[in-house]
Formats: structure tokens, C-alpha cells, sequence
């Protein structure tokens, strides 16, 4: 069993971390006799699990959704997160091309480029 304190250290986050976790329902922590929290191998596993989603991007609500005991719940949000996350890579990757053709473009003004006008002009 572990405090608090020695599972954030571990983690490498703060211990309002862990207790805000536990207060939106994405960690679920025993307390001792004495009302202090206890921290066994499942639920510092569980708090790895909620430190590893948040860092790959997912919202407190959609950690919740993806630690659910319905597997298909849980598919469904990482899928959706799966979605988001090649959108935003499609964009980063437009947002690329734009800039190495503003780097290279033989153009003195952006506007005089008609590339560079097809660029502008996409969503």
C-alpha cells in the first residue's frame, strides 16, 4: 500500500492531481481506517492507466468513458479520439506543405503566388 504522496512521486505529477482524478470519477482509491487514501497495485495501475490516456490527449470525461466497464463504451471513445487525432495529423501535415512552399516560393509577396493562393484558400 502506498500514500498518496508516494504514488505522485512515482508519477511524476502533483497529489491534487490524483485526488481531482478521484473527485471526476476517472480514479477510484481506497481509504484506510483512518480516512486516508490507500493506494494498492490496482489502483496505482489505474492511475498509470488515467496518467498514459491524458497524456496521449484524452479529456478527463473521455478517460472515464475509456476506463468503462463496457468494453464497447471504451471502443468508442478511443476510436473517436483515433478520428480526431489523424484529422489534426491531415492538418499538421497541409500546415507543413503551406510552410515549405512559403519558404521556397519564388514569390516576393505570398500574394503574388497562385500556390500560394490555393493554399489560402482550403479549409
Amino acid at each position: 500500500m502506498k500514500t498518496i504522496g508516494e504514488v505522485a512521486a512515482e508519477l511524476g505529477i502533483e497529489t491534487h492531481v490524483l485526488r481531482h482524478w478521484e473527485n471526476v470519477g476517472a480514479l477510484t482509491v481506497r481509504r484506510d481506517g483512518n480516512g486516508y487514501r490507500s493506494y494498492d497495485d490496482n489502483a496505482l495501475e489505474q492511475a498509470r492507466t488515467v496518467l498514459k490516456l491524458r497524456r496521449v490527449g484524452l479529456s478527463l470525461p473521455e478517460v472515464t468513458a475509456a476506463m468503462s466497464a463496457t468494453k464497447s463504451a471504451a471502443q468508442a471513445v478511443v476510436r473517436a479520439k483515433i478520428a480526431a487525432l489523424e484529422s489534426e495529423v491531415v492538418q499538421r501535415q497541409q500546415a507543413i506543405a503551406f510552410l515549405r512552399h512559403t519558404v521556397e516560393c519564388r514569390h516576393r509577396y505570398l500574394d503574388d503566388c497562385p500556390d500560394c493562393a490555393t493554399f489560402v484558400r482550403e479549409a
